[in-house]
């Protein structure tokens, strides 16, 4: 879609909501310029400009932006390192950001708004802790080896008949889902979902990030988007601007949506990643000789995947939450892979051309650039090393207790990060390190908290 608006003469023309910033401006009418990075959790981040006053800040020379450098080491409130590199006592110094000026896009959900994604530097190079780059680490590694990654993202989510404002004012208790049962693929949706679907749709082609579909899931109150197939870095890039819009049209409708993992009991909402490798426009997944089965490289990615991602936690379900949804029903419990299985945490699905392996693991709630970078990693792994899986599952996975468990607390999954040597190897120690800091600050939030469950179930029994 594409964003109309009048000339001199009163005529109609058609203008792109993506280009060079100064060109949105002028042809727009843009008077605010959001410039943000991606933090470890997968929000922006950043500072609000005015448009004219920056546009004259770049012509007067080149602009390097600075921000507290802690914008890539806090929690999900924002609570600081102890000890690591972004902490007191590193002095919370700032570090110089690069933004993308040729590639601002218009925000439909954001009146007269254009955002500006910038990349954080460290010493004048890609910074090497910032989610994008990490991601971008290892798709330059599997590249090198000749091989390109396609992604398609599909994301659950919840949607509340509550504002936000309402909501914490409510201690996020008691909150009423737009629908109350389950509609999963349902036709017949209750007016305020319907709208809200549509308005997304809208606002989301509006920055020409179009929308391959939207449904109902089976959980009440939740929605599922997905996007089509794209190169990496877009599909990742993509889903954070998709959030961001979840949220503001969600807002504006009197509506919450939220993307925890697992926001009731038994609810749980995934973000899987559909990926395939390709050389040109030849498909690399699929075998020559059968259109239905895998190659010999789709073969070593499905069992590199299987061999890493235990190790890899903290990238795709980074919060104790996260562990919550992976109880649940239609999450994987286990580590193995299967055709069209959804009980698996790798599933191949498609046919001929488009066989791709869907990564079932992560939850709503992850960083898109930090689950992808581990299942990259764990593809290249597994092509470097020749690996084989095991025979794929039939039926449910969950009930085969011989098979091997996904780790099911925090904890767990922050030890083995630590202590893996292959996830080291491909990630480096810096980038395990910082992680893991994060993820053991999440774990201590919790550590001293009593929590209403454990009034509930403990207060008059114990």
């Amino acid at each position: 879609m594409r964003a109309a608006r009048s000339d001199a003469s009163g005529n109609s023309t058609l203008t792109s909501p993506v280009g060079p910033l100064h060109q949105l401006v002028d042809r727009l009418g843009i008077d605010t310029v959001l410039l943000a990075v991606i933090d470890p959790q997968g929000r922006f981040k950043g500072k609000e400009y005015d448009a004219r006053t920056l546009l004259q800040r770049l012509g007067s020379g080149p602009v390097t932006p600075e921000m507290c450098g802690y914008v890539l080491g806090t929690d999900l409130d924002m609570t600081p390192l102890r000890g690591g590199e972004f902490s007191w006592e590193g002095g919370f110094g700032d570090v110089a950001v690069q933004p993308d000026f040729d590639h601002a896009r218009v925000l439909p959900w954001e009146p007269n708004s254009a955002i500006v994604l910038a990349r954080p530097l460290d010493g004048g190079r890609p910074h090497p802790l910032s989610p994008a780059t990490i991601l971008d680490e290892q798709l330059d590694q599997l590249q090198g080896l000749g091989y390109e990654v396609r992604v398609g993202i599909e994301t659950e989510f919840v949607l509340y008949a509550s504002t936000g404002t309402d909501a914490a004012a409510a201690g996020w208790r008691g909150l009423r889902p737009v629908t109350w049962d389950n509609r999963d693929y349902a036709l017949d949706r209750p007016r305020p979902a319907a709208n809200y679907s549509r308005l997304l749709r809208q606002a989301l082609a509006g920055a020409e990030l179009p929308v391959e579909a939207v449904k109902l899931e089976g959980a009440p109150g939740q929605i599922e988007v997905t996007f089509p197939y794209g190169p990496a870095r877009d599909a990742c890039e993509q889903h954070v601007l998709f959030k961001h819009a979840a949220k503001a049209v969600a807002e504006q409708q009197q509506l919450a949506a939220t993307f925890m993992a697992a926001p009731a009991d038994g609810v749980g909402s995934g973000m899987h990643l559909h990926l395939s490798l390709w050389d040109g426009d030849r498909p690399l997944l699929v075998s020559d000789q059968d259109a239905g089965a895998l190659s010999a490289v789709g073969e070593h990615a499905v069992a590199g995947l299987l061999d890493v991602l235990h190790q890899t936690g903290p990238m795709w379900a980074p919060y104790v939450n996260s562990y919550k949804r992976l109880r649940g029903p239609f999450a994987p419990s286990k580590l193995v892979w299967g055709w069209d299985n959804r009980s698996a945490a790798v599933r191949v699905v498609g046919h001929g051309r488009g066989l791709h392996l869907e990564v079932r693991l992560p939850g709503a709630d992850a960083n898109p650039y930090l689950a992808l970078a581990a299942a990259v990693a764990a593809v290249r792994h597994g092509i470097t090393n020749g690996l084989k899986p095991d025979e794929p599952i039939t039926g449910d996975a969950n009930w085969d207790e011989d098979l091997r468990v996904v780790s099911r607390h925090p904890w767990d999954a922050i030890e083995k990060f630590e202590a893996g040597r292959v996830s080291r190897e491909l990630l480096g120690e810096r980038v395990v390190a910082h992680l893991a800091t994060l993820a053991w600050l999440e774990v201590d939030h919790h550590a001293a908290r009593v929590t209403d469950a454990e009034l509930a179930r403990g207060f008059a029994q114990s």
